[in-house]
């Protein structure tokens, strides 16, 4: 805490503030980051097994494979939060298994299961979507903007 804010705090409260400061529990930083590298590892791994699976023995190429391995991808996610097994290897993981797609699945199905009790439509579908939409809304709208400099580059480039 910054000097200046402990000026606006009274004397208890200050020493209170080093008291918990003091027995606060330290973050293993690196063990954090070694599991972290490991679960999104993992994750990407499997990803990348599931496009070879898709181009070998399916005859996808390279780019259309993505697509059936980033909703393989989902749905394991998907099963593995239902099945409350998803939330041990996040315990473990820490920040690992929330930047893959796995993550995002992970988050909505959360919110699903958590509100199934008010029902489907206002409750599994409405705060479903509320942590879904912003994340879909920036994509559509992220993906717009760069259709229309792409478009804009290309108009130049033409001439």
């Amino acid at each position: 805490m910054s000097n200046k804010k402990n000026k606006k705090l009274s004397a208890t409260q200050q020493e209170y503030q080093k008291f918990a400061k003091d027995r606060e529990p330290k973050r293993p930083l690196l063990s954090n980051c070694i599991h972290a590298f490991i679960a999104g590892g993992t994750i990407c791994t499997i990803g990348q097994f599931f496009q070879w699976l898709y181009m070998t023995h399916f005859g996808f190429t390279e780019i259309t494979a993505s697509n059936p391995t980033v909703a393989t991808l989902i749905i394991i996610a998907v099963l593995l939060t239902g099945f409350g097994v998803y939330d041990h290897i996040a315990q473990w993981a820490g920040g690992g298994t929330i930047v893959p797609v796995t993550g995002f699945a992970n988050t909505v199905a959360s919110a699903a299961i958590e509100h199934r009790s008010e029902g489907y439509v206002l409750g599994v579908g409405g705060n479903m979507f509320k942590i879904a939409g912003p994340v879909i809304t920036f994509g559509v709208f992220s993906a717009f903007v760069v259709a229309i400099i792409k478009i804009i580059l290309q108009a130049l480039g033409g001439m």
